[in-house]
């Protein structure tokens, strides 16, 4: 494309300019200069001179017309994407650059927020680029009177529309509800905004709901005048609600003035002179500085629920309250204060509010919010709130498994940890259907699979010296097996030469807790797994760390863990069981746990059978699933 550099300083003529193309030198007539801009500098790309008349062009493909392209902004624009909802607000604004090259626009309507900018030629260096966004322009606020707006007195006709929401004339007449004929005699009912007795805002609504609300003022509280001294106020979604509560008897009741935002914002919460949606909290902030408890009773529906949120954010969930209204049947509510002062009647509407709840703060509970819960162990409810049986009976008085609690294993090396844990979750699966996830580091698949097997159909996967004079398991026995084995076990396995941190473990642990239903995760053992910390962190404070991670994937998933833990190396050991503090790393692994046992085998001949297997319970933090104490397994090769 060409390109040249254009200066724009007066009226003259261009000088020809020569250019280079497919080896030819060619000298193009000089062009008229355009309309002088100041000075101006800037540089073009293959453009002509009819920029404003492109940018008009691209401004009515994106739907934005009815304005004059003049440089600076222009307000009051009908918004293309939301067509100003039902009141038809105009409420796009649109940013013209000083040389008519680029615009910028923006809806300032809550539920729509639709932005943009566009140039007149891609490429153009141009005075958009100081335009960084469309900010409104402070305009000072109407100055209002009942005479100049040209309101009425409250009419019949919206005296009988309020009876008919239980809303009395002596109501409406303390609140300055009046009336406003336009667009072709349509009456509307006016809410008026007072502050210190002075009229600030006016707020028309018809039969339909078609709101509109006078231009250039500024935005306060309905009602504001009845909070001036109040220490508890009542925070609705709009204007009918504020007059419901007050026939319930509340005067200390306010509304806000533009209704609810469609969910929640995930910013964070911006600087008070940018919280434009928002503008009634600061202006009126003196007013609710004062109160102590703020009851936020806004409509039940999704947007009444995240405008509750929104106003807890700015004005602290510690001072605020929170309504919840009454159900019509089993699957709906009550929407808001005026159904249910039709609906029930001023006296339930009383009792409603008056039954209002604190706000709840992330982290801070009561124990009325686990009342089920306690009401569920209390009757057994759930089946396993005592714990499930380990399948060996002189074992179930010492220890049984509770979802959501962490059991440490220890045990010197060969002392059959891992067997034994592998026999307790096929006893799991069979008694009460328990899936699990195992992160197993020492043990391959096959072989790993192969002990599953085993206990699983309690027959020798092989036809070995081990298994003695029992028939190695039948081709249909494996493959009833290989689908039990599919259907019951997840397996967490690092397949490449890293080494897996617990954090890896526990967020794949998670997805097979959402995916497949594990009740129990097996993570065997601690030495296998990257224990890297910061240089500032000692051992036992990671290691702490690390439990605690754990325990809190346990107890919210209600995933019942089991972390095997080698002791550390024990110079001139006796042959006796160690102990949880003999474990590697820290003593934290007893003080964590919930449930503390040492796996001990007799390794000498004359001191007892060899295939009897000690269980040492040697911590259990819950009573009602255990007690400490030594239960002897015998293991069948």
């Amino acid at each position: 494309s060409r390109k040249f550099q254009l200066f724009v300083s007066s009226s003259r003529r261009l000088p020809p300019i020569s250019q280079k193309g497919s080896g030819c030198v060619y000298t193009s007539s000089a062009l008229p200069a355009p309309r002088p801009i100041g000075g101006f500098e800037f540089v073009q790309s293959g453009v002509g001179y009819n920029s404003p008349e492109i940018l008009r062009r691209k401004l009515h493909e994106n739907g934005i017309e009815g304005f004059e392209l003049r440089p600076g902004q222009r307000g009051g624009l009908l918004c293309p994407r939301c067509n100003g909802g039902s009141s038809l607000e105009k409420s796009l604004s649109l940013l013209i650059s000083d040389d008519r090259g680029a615009a910028t626009w923006l809806c300032f309507r809550a539920t729509c927020g639709w932005k943009g900018s566009i140039r007149a030629y891609a490429g153009a260096k141009s005075t958009y680029d100081g335009m960084s966004r469309i900010t409104r322009t402070k305009v000072q606020p109407r100055v209002l009177s009942v005479k100049d707006v040209g309101l009425q007195p409250v009419t019949p006709e919206i005296i009988t529309y309020f009876a008919e929401r239980m809303i009395s004339e002596e109501t409406l007449r303390r609140n300055a509800v009046m009336g406003k004929t336009k667009h072709n005699n349509t009456l509307y009912i006016a809410f008026t905004y007072w502050r210190n007795g002075e009229l600030i805002n006016c707020k028309y609504r018809d039969h339909s709901k078609n709101f509109f609300q006078e231009a250039n003022t500024e935005k306060i509280f309905y009602g504001l005048d009845d909070i001036k001294e109040a220490d508890d106020i009542i925070i609705v979604e709009g204007e009918i609600d504020k007059l419901s509560l007050e026939e319930a008897g509340f005067r200390n009741c306010v509304s806000v003035p533009d209704g609810a935002p469609a969910m929640v914002s995930n910013k964070e919460l911006p600087a008070e002179e940018n919280d434009t949606k928002y503008r009634y909290l600061w202006t009126c902030k003196e007013y609710l500085n004062k109160a102590s408890r703020i009851i936020l009773a806004t409509d039940a529906d999704p947007p009444g629920q995240a405008l509750a949120e929104e106003l807890a954010r700015r004005l602290g969930r510690e001072r605020c309250w929170r309504v919840t209204w009454p159900k019509k049947d089993n699957i709906s509510s009550y929407k808001d204060a005026n159904e249910v002062l039709v609906g029930l009647g001023p006296e339930v509407l009383r009792e409603v509010i008056g039954k209002a709840e604190l706000y709840p703060i992330k982290g801070l509970f009561n124990f009325k919010d686990y009342f089920k819960e306690i009401d569920d162990y209390y009757y057994l409810s759930l089946g396993l709130e005592l714990g499930a049986p380990t399948g060996w009976k002189n074992l179930n008085s010492l220890y049984n498994v509770v979802p959501g609690e962490l059991t440490v294993v220890t045990g010197v090396p060969n002392s059959g940890k891992s067997e034994w844990i592998d026999a307790l979750i096929c006893n799991l699966n069979h008694s009460v259907g328990w899936k699990f996830a195992l992160c197993s580091m020492e043990n391959k698949v096959r072989e790993h699979a192969r002990k599953l097997l085993e206990k699983h159909v309690k027959k020798p996967f092989f036809d070995l010296r081990y298994g003695e004079s029992i028939v190695r398991m039948s081709p249909e026995e494996l493959e009833e097996g290989k689908k039990w084995l599919s259907d019951t076990f997840s397996l967490i396995r690092c397949e490449n030469d890293c080494l897996p941190n617990i954090d890896w473990v526990l967020d794949l642990a998670k997805i097979a807790v959402l995916r497949y239903g594990v009740s129990g995760l097996v993570i065997d053992p601690y030495n296998e797994l990257d224990h890297q910390r910061h240089n500032n962190q000692t051992e036992t404070e990671y290691v702490s760390q690390m439990l605690t991670k754990i325990k809190r994937f346990a107890q919210h998933h209600g995933c019942h863990v089991w972390f095997v833990a080698h002791p550390r190396q024990m110079h001139n050991w006796s042959g006796n069981p160690p102990n949880l503090y003999d474990i590697s790393g820290s003593a934290h692994f007893i003080n964590k746990c919930d449930n503390g046992i040492v796996i001990h085998r007799n390794r000498i001949a004359e001191a007892g059978p060899m295939d009897l297997v000690q269980v040492c319970v040697r911590k259990v933090r819950n009573k009602v699933a255990g007690a400490i104490g030594d239960a002897y397994l015998s293991y069948n090769r």
